[in-house]
């Protein structure tokens, strides 16, 4: 036998650590039970009751990361938010489909198991998952050593929710005349992370305590790791009512790439950038970073997290609504015939 013998805890994988963690974070899994959820103590795979459908009900899954945004979140040692983030993005994400999400799954992957790191993000997933009504039915924690550098990790989400067929927004129900109504974002959201970074690590030389540029006394790690808003409780009771024709998630990409994608043939979603103020950060961003405007529209969300197209009848008492259900939203544009699926004017 060899003098130092093997194991898998010697090789940077300690089992037991894990076993704890995960008997720690049962309990947040628990407090995000739903009617749906199958008891299944042990199982290799969570359970879900199907909901009741004539067949004319569909499944709506995605799947999303929070990309180098984590990055944000070692450096300033704050973990809860990115789990809030990668369930919002998901959440959103089959929203603009009309789903309503049931379960969400995630996947955490680092070099070296630290408790404290998984516990925070497995608060903010569950805490995300309470908000919007939807299951945390299992995840996956991978401990890879060498993978990934000290204190870093991967973390992935997966999502799936349910939407009657006859309520599905989509470009298939998108009019001319319609009107554009923008919802606001609550900062960058999940992406244009690896330019932020460059700019305010970087080329500026901040760190994730020092002031935010033009902010007061907003720190670069506050402003940066704002997490992702989630508008399915503004938005789902509009779906519900048949009160929305479509949706774009305003994500990486920007407005022109996002709303684009729910824009029919032979039409032009015409958006009044003059209709919103672009909140600060966005404007340092441009500023101390030299980015031209047509770039900032492609990269960030520019203050505007989710765009619904409506009838334009509907279209003052649907931003009512939305402003009273906590949203901060106007009517920022129209749909034209056009051959140009976008114009920002």
């Amino acid at each position: 036998m060899e003098a130092n013998p093997l194991s898998y805890r010697s090789a940077g994988v300690d089992r037991d650590a894990a076993q704890r963690t995960k008997r720690r974070i049962l309990e947040l899994l628990r407090s995000t039970t739903t009617d749906g959820v199958v008891a299944n103590p042990g199982g290799f795979g969570g359970l879900y009751r199907m909901p009741r459908t004539d067949g004319k009900t569909f499944l709506v899954a995605s799947a999303d990361g929070v990309g180098t945004k984590l990055k944000v979140a070692t450096l300033a040692g704050r973990h809860t938010g990115v789990g809030a983030d990668i369930v919002n993005h998901c959440a959103d994400d089959i929203l603009v489909e009309g789903a309503r999400p049931l379960f969400f799954l995630d996947y955490i992957g680092m070099g070296r198991l630290e408790p404290g790191i998984i516990e925070q993000v497995v608060e903010g997933i569950a805490g995300a998952c309470r908000a919007n009504g939807c299951a945390l039915l299992g995840g996956e924690t991978a401990e890879m050593p060498d993978f990934y550098g000290p204190g870093e990790y991967d973390l992935a989400g997966f999502i799936v929710g349910a939407v009657e067929e006859a309520r599905r927004p989509g470009a298939h129900r998108v009019a001319i005349g319609d009107r554009l109504v923008a919802l606001a974002s609550d900062g960058f959201h999940t992406n244009g992370y690896s330019l932020l970074r460059r700019l305010f690590f970087d080329r500026l030389s901040l760190d994730v305590g020092a002031p935010f540029p033009g902010m007061g006394d907003r720190t670069v790690g506050e402003v940066l790791l704002r997490p992702h808003r989630s508008y399915v409780g503004a938005l789902l009771p509009l779906i519900d009512e048949d009160a929305v024709r479509a949706l774009a998630h305003i994500t990486g990409g920007g407005i022109p790439e996002n709303l684009d994608r729910v824009i029919p043939d032979g039409a032009s979603a015409v958006v009044d950038t003059a209709s919103w103020a672009v909140p600060p950060e966005f404007r340092v961003v441009a500023e101390a970073g030299g980015v031209a405007e047509e770039e900032m529209f492609r990269t960030f969300n520019m203050g505007v997290g989710m765009v619904a197209i409506v009838r334009p009848h509907q279209a003052a008492e649907v931003v009512d609504r939305l402003v009273a259900a906590g949203e901060q939203a106007w009517i920022a544009g129209t749909v034209r015939a056009g051959l140009a699926k976008v114009l920002l004017e």
